[in-house]
Order: structure tokens, then C-alpha cells, then sequence
């Protein structure tokens, strides 16, 4: 399907940027984008798959530029065929210190990425977003819940044989920049303690092969303003911080530091109101845009009899993991494995 194609991704030099690459540059792919505003992080990516990737490198193309400047994105969407939008700012304590930037990036940048694809031509566009966007209670996760509510209404101003939009929600990646897996094994390696918020509290697990997956299923079978969730399995922060210790092979204290700014002690990946229109697909659930008409009078006249028959999906009720699940969880993934490596090379 990306057989000579061209494929734009924003936000490219994070760790879903570098999941893609590694999925598709040895394909028959045209050509691969990347979009972003880090000439560094650009630079180090260049090098990086010159050496890793000699054969198939000149199939990056990287273009420097912010979303939230729509002139820069439309001067990267010539000849574009589908578009991966990541671009985010994702830090839930960054967000509530500064919403308006949250805003910026989040929603508004998501609008000039769908304007600019719209005008361009492209003809699919899926939109990452979180588990932070269902029943949110912080910044991050309401400019989320907005960027969702902004591809929902642009995928109504355009017919899908033009330029199909559609979007993805899921949980927290194992091993992406910034997120706790990462941080807990800097902590063991530094001698510090391991700090969690709260033992009993609950997340969503996957690696970044499974979410480009997901982006991949729902490049394949999702219908204009659909957005595809994955039926991730869940875990406590405990046992997760347990099972690291034990990989590691010592003994080590952990610290509980109390909940931070805007976190819950649970994420919701599909809610209860969106359980009456959802469509059980296996392994993913397909949340199907509300389309009713502008015609106000319709929805006074007319409501939805229709009752869930899909339970809300949270990290509460989802497959909970063992801490023996999570090692083996954690074991597939190759940063772990070169964690564990160096480490017993040091000792």
C-alpha cells in the first residue's frame, strides 16, 4: 500500500518518528518525511541511519519546520501522499505550566497540518493522540481532547476520496522519550532510588512497534473521522517498577512521591459515551465520528435509543500484567535489552 508513495511524518525525530523509519525504509516506500523544528535532532537522525541504513537513507528527506506555522507546513506537503501527524507536546507537567503553548502545538497545529493536507492533496492523514484525550484532567490531555473534536470536524469539510482523516488513541509507549521506563533504569544505574507517584495506580502498556501498528490499522481500515484504539493491556506503576528491579538482578528501594500535577490514578482509552456508537474489531475498537448535520432542530427531535453494549475501557478493567508479564513485556523491547547488556558489562 506505501508502495511508491510518499509518506510525511510531524514530529518525526521523536520515537515514533524513528519506529516508522525503522518499519518502512526498507520497503519499496518512495519516500519518507520528516517534519519538525529540531534542526539538532535532525542532524543526529541523518547520521544515525546513513551509517545504520546505507542502502536505503536517501529515502529520508527532512524538512525543518512548526506546525504551528502554517507557511512551513504547506512548503512540506508538495507531492505528499499520506501524512503521520505526531507532532505534540506530550509532557503532562509542561502542559500545566504552560497551556497556551499546549494549545498552540496540540490544536491549533493540528489544524494547519489537516488545512494544509486538505489543499495539498493528500490523500490520507492520521492523527496520533492519548489516553490523556478521554475524560481529561489536564492541559495536556484537553488540548488533546480538542486536537480529536478539530480532525472530527475538518474530516466533514472534505470527502474522504480526497483526503481521508482519521485518528488513533493510545496509551503510554514503553520506552519513548520521556516516559517512565527510561527514567526508572537511569535511576537504578545512578544509585538513586526508584520514585514512583502512587504503587496502585494504573497504565496502559505498549511498545512502539505496537503503535505504529495500530497507525497501520487504521491507515488500512478506518473511515473518515474514525479514531482506531488499541485493547492495550494495563499494569500498576508498582509492579512496573518491580518488575525493573528484577530484571536488573538487585535489590533496590523504592520511594513513593505522592500523584504529580494533572495525573489520575487511572486512563480511560474508550469512555462510556463513546461505547454506544463504538464497533468491537478484535484487537482495536473503532470509534466512529458523530455525524449528524448542522440542522440544530435534529437534535432535539431526534436522540440515539441505541444503549452500549461495549463496556468502558479503562486501566482499571483492561488485561492487568504480572510483574513476571511485564518482564517478559519488557524483555521483547531492544532498549531494555541493551539496558541489561550494558549494565552487566559494567558489573
Amino acid at each position: 500500500m506505501f508502495k511508491g508513495k510518499t509518506l510525511l511524518i510531524t514530529g518525526g525525530t521523536g520515537s515514533f518518528g524513528n519506529a516508522v523509519l525503522k518499519r518502512f525504509l526498507s520497503t519499496d516506500i518512495k519516500e519518507i518525511r520528516i517534519f519538525s523544528r529540531d534542526e539538532k535532532k535532525q542532524d543526529d537522525m541523518r547520521h544515525a541511519y546513513q551509517a545504520e541504513y546505507p542502502d536505503f537513507f536517501q529515502k529520508i528527506q527532512f524538512h525543518i519546520g512548526d506546525v504551528r506555522d502554517i507557511q512551513s507546513v504547506r512548503n512540506a506537503f508538495y507531492g505528499v501522499d499520506y501524512i503521520f501527524h505526531a507532532a505534540a507536546l506530550k509532557q503532562v507537567p509542561s502542559c500545566e505550566f504552560f497551556p497556551t503553548e499546549a494549545v498552540k502545538t496540540n490544536v491549533l497545529g493540528t489544524e494547519n497540518v489537516l488545512t494544509a493536507a486538505i489543499e495539498n492533496h493528500v490523500s490520507k492523514v492520521v492523527c496520533l493522540s492519548t489516553d490523556k484525550a478521554a475524560y481529561p484532567v489536564n492541559a495536556m490531555g484537553t488540548s488533546k481532547a480538542m486536537m480529536e473534536k478539530v480532525f472530527i470536524a475538518k474530516s466533514r469539510t472534505v470527502t474522504p476520496d480526497k483526503t481521508l482523516i482519521c485518528g488513533t488513541r493510545y496509551g503510554n509507549v514503553l520506552c519513548s522519550r520521556g516516559s517512565v521506563v527510561p527514567l526508572f533504569m537511569e535511576q537504578i544505574r545512578n544509585g538513586q532510588d526508584i520514585t514512583i507517584t502512587e504503587p496502585e495506580m494504573t497504565r496502559f502498556l505498549m511498545s512502539l512497534e505496537e503503535a505504529v501498528e495500530l497507525v497501520i490499522f487504521a491507515f488500512q481500515h478506518a473511515e473518515s473521522g474514525d479514531i482506531m484504539v488499541q485493547k492495550a493491556p494495563a499494569c500498576t506503576i508498582g509492579d512496573l517498577a518491580q518488575a525493573i528491579i528484577e530484571l536488573f538482578e538487585i535489590e533496590h528501594k523504592i520511594r513513593i512521591i505522592g500523584i504529580r500535577h494533572g495525573e489520575k490514578l487511572h486512563e480511560t482509552l474508550l469512555t462510556n459515551e463513546e461505547c454506544a456508537r463504538a464497533v468491537d474489531r478484535g484487537a482495536y475498537y473503532q470509534v466512529p465520528a458523530d455525524n449528524r448535520n448542522l440542522n440544530y432542530d435534529n437534535y432535539f427531535i431526534h436522540g440515539n435509543p441505541k444503549r452500549a453494549t461495549i463496556k468502558e475501557f479503562t486501566s482499571a478493567n483492561a488485561q492487568r500484567l504480572n510483574v513476571e508479564q511485564i518482564k517478559e513485556k519488557l524483555l521483547q523491547l531492544s532498549y531494555v535489552q541493551e539496558c541489561l547488556h550494558q549494565w552487566r558489562q559494567e558489573k
